[in-house]
């Protein structure tokens, strides 16, 4: 049977394509079960029980939709950060919010500037919406502010993409050369500052709110999946100029946010010192993922997200026979998806029984494969 006749030209010259391969369909495609979920990123240590019964206390009241004007989470986000809830932006995660600002900026042909090899999802808005990606290389396995600038200038593009700290490898630059480089931006390029992993850095990664609150050109994006362990809800941010959030309103799904992922974002604000002990577990765990890789002859690389990228000391193919490998024990990681980044492979933080199996896993992967 043939495919409907009348999708756009754009539509039916795109593949049919999910940036990531999930557990779920590693376990459906080779008849094993997943043990150890270290590879996407996600907080194996969880939200708070707090959050939990939140949820609890709630889920009577699903048959509600939710706020569509999330008033209430607007309000504690902005309470928390010092800013105005004209200031935030409230979407089902980081990428719903990149796929709505891909489609306030773009349109058939418009180049769009990131790095080659970073976040995938942000490339498939982009291709989505007719974009021309323009990508710059990493530079020491971190994001290249001089090469992105450069790109920005050469094709007079309108937006640009920068994630601080790194997806996927883990690095980060300081408060202040990020500021730098959003102020050196033309007023004619919107910055997306992806700070998904901003709980998890040194403070000295995060450039304060008030220090790019005036820029109508800058939208900063969170979510509550990392740290805040609720990557399952879908809940995430813009903050920015209420000119600029502004815009969101005209284009956003406003019933789109989850009532029960309304009141765990809710109660996980509130319990900042279950925040301030999973982050130091999330370190605890960096540094164990570190010690692992290093037993095993491999190199960590300095992560400030919820993962650590390894460097395997060859190629891709090697890289790849080792993520193959740990599947076969039950253990998923991931790896970086372009060369040369893709000689790491990428472990997410999680409890001790995962990087257990971890640990006694991956050895005798690396003896199978020579």
């Amino acid at each position: 049977m043939s495919a409907f006749s009348r999708f756009t030209p754009l539509i039916s010259a795109l593949p049919s394509t999910v940036p990531f391969v999930g557990p779920e369909a590693l376990e459906r495609q080779r008849g094993l079960t997943v043990q150890a979920r270290i590879g996407a990123n996600e907080n194996g240590f969880g939200p708070a029980p707090s959050v939990i019964d939140a949820m609890r206390e709630q889920a009577g009241d699903i048959w509600k939709y939710n706020d569509p004007e999330n008033f209430a989470l607007k309000e504690a986000l902005a309470a928390h950060l010092g800013v105005r809830p004209a200031n935030i932006a409230v979407g089902e995660g980081i990428d719903s919010l990149l796929g709505l600002i891909a489609r306030m900026i773009i349109e058939p042909g418009t180049p769009v500037v990131t790095s080659f090899g970073g976040y995938p999802t942000f490339n498939f808005h982009v291709v989505g919406f007719g974009g021309r990606l323009v990508t710059v290389p990493y530079v020491n396995d971190r994001e290249d502010l001089d090469g992105l600038l450069d790109a920005v200038n050469r094709e007079n593009a309108p937006l640009v993409y920068f994630a601080n700290p790194d997806n996927p490898m883990g690095s980060w630059w300081d408060a202040d050369k990020v500021v730098a480089f959003a102020r050196a931006l033309p007023e004619s390029c919107l910055l997306i500052l992806d700070e998904a992993y901003s709980e998890t850095g040194p403070a000295s990664s995060l450039p304060d709110i008030s220090a790019l609150i005036d820029l109508p050109n800058v939208l900063r994006t969170r979510t509550f999946s990392k740290a805040y362990g609720l990557a399952g809800a879908r809940v995430g941010y813009a903050i920015g100029v209420p000119e600029t959030v502004l815009a969101f309103d005209k284009i956003r799904n406003h019933f789109g946010m989850n009532r029960l992922a309304t009141a765990a974002a809710l109660a996980a604000l509130k319990d900042q010192t279950y925040l301030t002990e999973v982050v130091g577990k999330i370190r605890a765990a960096r540094d164990r993922i570190g010690l692992i890789a290093r037993d095993n002859g491999l190199s960590p690389l300095a992560s400030a997200t919820n993962f650590v990228a390894v460097d395997c000391g060859r190629d891709g193919t090697y890289a790849r026979a080792i993520v193959d490998g740990l599947i076969e024990y039950g253990v998923f990681i991931r790896m970086p998806g372009v060369a040369p980044l893709n000689r790491c492979i990428r472990i997410s933080v999680g409890p001790s029984q995962d990087l257990d199996l971890l640990a006694e896993a991956l050895p005798k992967v690396l003896k199978t494969i020579g």
